[in-house]
């Protein structure tokens, strides 16, 4: 049941026909799980928490740096140093004290990621970095969690949903094999600012479609952005039936 004040502050979203109350206490029931607080990571909690996500467990060990500052808009310069998970949770708590934001200031491994990810009805991958992703995406295929997968770095980005309650939906896995991969972060690379804002709300707009049941979510489909041509891109994308994550 929504307050008085839950009616009015989430009243924009309340007014769409196709989302309504119904939706809107999805998601105040919902609890996501997001990984990593960077240039993804802040759009996406931002986002999820103004929108009226009830429980929002922030995950990232690293702390907030000057160079961070150009693209990670939950920050600010008397901040630096701080940790990002918790100055990003504090930043959710004064737009939205309505819902429940905790930060774990750590990097979840093994049985602790396990375990968080089963927690969850949903995460959002706001990485950038391949071991992470794999063992993400081993964790939400052995509990069933949806996962939501962004990346972005210099002027391209990508997004999908891979969801495997649904028979049909591949998962990170068979679209990309475990070995070969190597990191290419922002730091070596570069990333334009808006980048990451443009892919991490993505993001966010995917989660509130699973959550809420409400329109088409990415689902065996991968978008793909050039950002300096603004074309995006969409590629269809099929489970592969000798995956070793999802397919026995």
């Amino acid at each position: 049941m929504l307050s008085d004040d839950e009616l009015l502050r989430y009243s924009r979203q309340i007014l769409m026909p196709r989302f309504d109350i119904a939706g809107q206490e999805k998601l105040q029931s919902a609890r996501v799980l997001v990984i990593g607080a960077g240039g993804l990571g802040c759009p996406v909690a931002l986002y999820l928490g103004a929108a009226g996500v009830g429980t929002l467990t922030l995950v990232d060990d690293d702390t907030i740096e000057l160079a961070n500052l150009q693209r990670q808009i939950g920050f600010e310069t008397s901040l630096l140093g701080e940790s990002k998970a918790e100055s990003l949770a504090d930043r959710i708590r004064r737009i939205n004290p309505l819902v429940s934001v905790t930060a774990l200031n750590q990097r979840l491994e093994g049985e602790a990621l396990t375990r968080t990810v089963a927690e969850a009805t949903l995460v959002v991958d706001c990485t950038d970095n391949f071991n992470t992703r794999f063992a993400l995406n081993r964790a939400c295929v052995a509990s069933k969690i949806p996962l939501v997968s962004g990346a972005a770095i210099r002027g391209e980005g990508q997004v999908s949903v891979y969801d495997s309650r649904r028979e049909d939906s591949p998962c990170y896995h068979c679209l990309y094999p475990e070995q070969g991969n190597e990191d290419l972060t922002c730091s070596e690379a570069g990333v334009i600012a808006p980048l990451v804002g443009m892919i991490g709300a993505t993001q966010a707009m995917e989660a509130i479609k699973v959550i809420s049941g409400v329109g088409s979510p990415l689902v065996g489909r991968l978008l793909i952005l050039d950002a300096w041509e603004m074309q995006w891109r969409e590629m269809k994308l099929a489970r592969d039936p000798d995956c070793p994550v999802c397919s026995g």
